[in-house]
Parts: structure tokens; sequence; C-alpha cells
């Protein structure tokens, strides 16, 4: 008996497998529409101003009066500075005519000393560049009011 179980247990260990069943799950599901979404929103009130255009204005204005300020200021010599070292030349009746440039002057120094506006003196001496920047050593300055005209 024993062969024959053996037997019979090698025999059902040969057998072929019986099939899986096959399952098939369906899912039914009901398909449910989202409604949209009412919007009520209030419309923004208008802050706008109207303006309504004004009129013209006319301005007149008028200009304060010239100042009497002389056109044309005669040298004076008020003595030696700093940057107007030199000694002025003056004519027969002693009136100041001309300067001579020495080192360390200034064209600046040179009308502040005389009490010449520096536009002025930049007039009466318009062979000097650069508006009075390039003054040299023995160069000879106008002083001399008369020559402007």
């Amino acid at each position: 008996m024993a062969l024959a179980t053996g037997a019979l247990l090698a025999l059902t260990g040969c057998a072929a497998p019986s099939p899986t069943p096959t399952v098939t799950v369906t899912v039914f599901a009901e398909a449910t529409p989202t409604p949209d979404p009412t919007v009520t929103a209030a419309l923004p009130q208008s802050t706008a101003t109207v303006f309504v255009p004004q009129p013209e204005v006319t301005v007149t204005i008028t200009p304060n009066p010239v100042p009497d300020i002389p056109e044309i200021a005669y040298a004076t010599d008020f003595g030696a500075a700093p940057g107007a070292t030199g000694e002025p030349t003056t004519d027969s009746a002693r009136e100041i005519v001309s300067y001579t440039v020495v080192a360390g002057d200034t064209f600046f120094d040179i009308a502040q000393r005389f009490g010449i506006p520096v536009q002025q003196l930049l007039r009466m001496n318009p062979d000097v560049a650069g508006a009075g920047e390039a003054v040299y050593i023995g160069r000879v300055i106008n002083l001399d009011a008369r020559t402007l005209g």
C-alpha cells in the first residue's frame, strides 16, 4: 500500500494544473456633472472726475528795471596782493594803462587788484586765451578802459 500511495501521489503531481478562473470586475459609476459656478460680482463704480476746461489766463510779466551799473570800470590800484604783485605802468596823466605779469600772478587776481570786472578785463585783452587762464610771465595786460571805445 505504501507503494500505491506513493504512486498515487506521484501521478497526482504529474497531472496538469487546473486553470485559474478569470475574474472580471466591472465597475459602474454614474457621472454627475459639476455645475459651473455662478459669478455675481458687483461692477466697479466710476471714480473718474470730469474736468471742465477753463478759459486761458493771460499773464503779463514786467521785467525789473536794469540797475545803473557802469559798463566801464577804470583801473584803481588797491596795492600789491598775492596773485598780483607786479608794478603797473602809468601814462603822463598818472592813469594806470597796463600791468606786466610777474611770477605767481593770475588774471583774476590782477582784475581784483585794479577793481576791474574779469569780463571787462577780458574784453580789454581779447588776445588772452582760455578766459584769462593763459597769462605768462612778461605778458603785458591792458588796463586802460579808454581802449574799449
